[in-house]
């Protein structure tokens, strides 16, 4: 790990921007922010702010072919994509992505964009709105493990600059760059600590954890929060971690009379587990059939401690996205503290 004093921002976003597609969290006129390719000499600030959408579509895309068939053979489609930069990535979002890269790690189309990206995190020095990453070990520090390059803002607009792997000390190559003294590399966890001191009470949270892994909420609870559940996705489709999708098969139609008319495609689409149909079978039997059964799996697969071997942490990242988006209120600060009130 290499650790600099960088007193200009602007000249690491011109320098990584160079050989890369560049992308960054841009404030849009209505107050929120939201991920963009930045291609003018002049780049936006560096801002604080939760994009609504995480990282998640960068690399798990939200709908592609996976293969054709023109009629003889089937033909994988593997993306091809420009290496490219996501800077000031939120450390909540960091181990989101770092999530998906173990439950993708055989899948080839994911890898293909992910392989590609270089991660420049951004540490929280403040806590965000509905947050809790400080409990489950997302924040409000970047991860070493989850990040090439990683920012913290020190004062005077200088920042602290952390090389952490071999991919983000090659990408800052050729800058002439001073190496941080002890006083500002201490900085970085003072700041942090004072971070952490700053979020609310959220204590309800780990006894609804706790809850849920003792199984304690009856059936009858899950069937009164399904009936608020409207199955609109908002909730699945931002969370940063929830990686189900469906397929479906696509006929190609052209002009050209050369292509054969039985082509198709395989696309795979973002799909939500709290949809009615998402689990039913080819029988047509359906084992989540009831609105409270989708919510309770869906809170499970958030929180239990079953999944802990495979992942080795929860699959929530305390970005509180859920909780902003749903409208019918049972985001994870709403449900947990049913949870724990209620249940």
């Amino acid at each position: 790990m290499q650790q600099y004093l960088l007193e200009s921002l602007a000249e690491l976003q011109c320098h990584l921007s160079g050989a890369r597609r560049f992308y960054q969290v841009v404030e849009q006129g209505n107050g929120e922010a939201c991920w963009q390719q930045v291609e003018q000499a002049v780049f936006p600030p560096l801002i604080s702010l939760q994009p609504q959408s995480s990282a998640k579509g960068f690399f798990f895309a939200e709908r592609e072919p996976l293969y054709t068939f023109d009629g003889k053979f089937f033909r994988e489609t593997i993306p091809e994509p420009e290496p490219f930069v996501l800077f000031g990535v939120h450390s909540c979002d960091l181990t989101a992505i770092n999530y998906q890269d173990t439950f993708f790690e055989q899948d080839p189309y994911y890898q293909a964009r992910r392989k590609q990206a270089l991660l420049v995190g951004i540490d929280c020095t403040h806590p965000c709105k509905n947050g809790f990453c400080y409990m489950v070990n997302a924040g409000p520090g970047v991860r070493d493990e989850t990040a090439d390059l990683i920012l913290h803002p020190l004062e005077e607009g200088h920042w602290l600059l952390v090389a952490v792997t071999a991919r983000g000390k090659e990408a800052i190559h050729g800058m002439s760059l001073t190496p941080a003294s002890s006083h500002e590399m201490n900085l970085r966890w003072d700041n942090l600590s004072h971070c952490e001191h700053e979020f609310e009470d959220h204590s309800y949270i780990q006894q609804g954890i706790e809850i849920i892994n003792r199984d304690e909420p009856s059936e009858e609870f899950w069937q009164k929060v399904g009936i608020q559940c409207l199955a609109c996705s908002g909730c699945t489709t931002l969370c940063p971690t929830c990686s189900c999708y469906g397929t479906q098969t696509h006929k190609l139609v052209s002009d050209n009379v050369d292509v054969n008319p039985e082509s198709s495609e395989q696309v795979r689409f973002w799909d939500s587990c709290l949809y009615e149909g998402f689990q039913r079978e080819a029988s047509f039997h359906n084992p989540a059939e009831q609105a409270g059964e989708r919510v309770k799996r869906f809170w499970y697969h958030k929180f239990s401690d079953d999944f802990l071997p495979e992942f080795g942490r929860y699959g929530c990242v305390g970005c509180g996205r859920c909780e902003q988006v749903c409208p019918g209120v049972i985001g994870v600060h709403s449900i947990m503290k049913r949870i724990v009130n209620d249940a």
